[in-house]
């Protein structure tokens, strides 16, 4: 199984994976496009333009704010806080409310330790979110108890060895998601 597919597997059957994030699997096209980590967004110089992805974790738009929305996006580095005024939000009203992956061109805001990414475009990326299952790239494995394995030890330490029953795998074929779907928390 590609690494891309085990992220997509963990993702349908848990809402989340302990191995890569699925944005790392798409960091190299993204740099190439100049899309910036959710971290290096963050910590950028006040009223500095860049652009910034990630999935969707939360979206509020409360009452209170005149129409402005407050989302929040996940990338492999952490999250970024993103502010969409009223008239941005119309315009990329199908993208923000739907997208699972976007890519928010913007100006950072700085106010202290509060540091925002303020919308300005608004570009749909869960086509690319879709493309992770294909993607293989390998998993670094650690090594442990001294690496007998790659020293030659032909015998196994018996501290490794499952105690009790052991979990088995589970493939049915027709209960796999082709895309990670990643639960939002929208609030209106």
């Amino acid at each position: 199984m590609a690494a891309g597919r085990e992220v997509v597997e963990d993702y349908s059957h848990v809402g989340l994976s302990l191995r890569r994030h699925p944005v790392a699997f798409l960091r190299e096209d993204l740099a190439k496009r100049r899309v910036v980590t959710c971290a290096e967004a963050m910590a950028q110089r006040d009223r500095r333009w860049c652009e910034v992805a990630g999935l969707v974790l939360v979206r509020q738009r409360p009452g209170s704010a005149k129409g402005v929305m407050f989302i929040t996006l996940e990338d492999e580095t952490g999250i970024a806080n993103l502010v969409v005024w009223p008239k941005v939000f119309e315009t990329h009203r199908r993208i923000i409310l739907g997208a699972g992956m976007i890519a928010v061109r913007g100006r950072v805001q700085r106010e202290g330790e509060v540091v925002h990414h303020v919308a300005y475009g608004i570009t749909d990326l869960s086509q690319e979110l879709g493309s992770v299952g294909e993607r293989n790239t390998a998993f670094p494995l650690p090594h442990g108890r001294g690496d007998e394995f790659h020293h030659g030890s032909p015998a196994h330490d018996p501290r490794d060895m499952p105690k009790g029953l052991r979990a088995r795998d589970m493939y049915v074929r027709d209960l796999h998601l082709d895309t990670i779907k990643v639960k939002t928390r929208d609030f209106r």
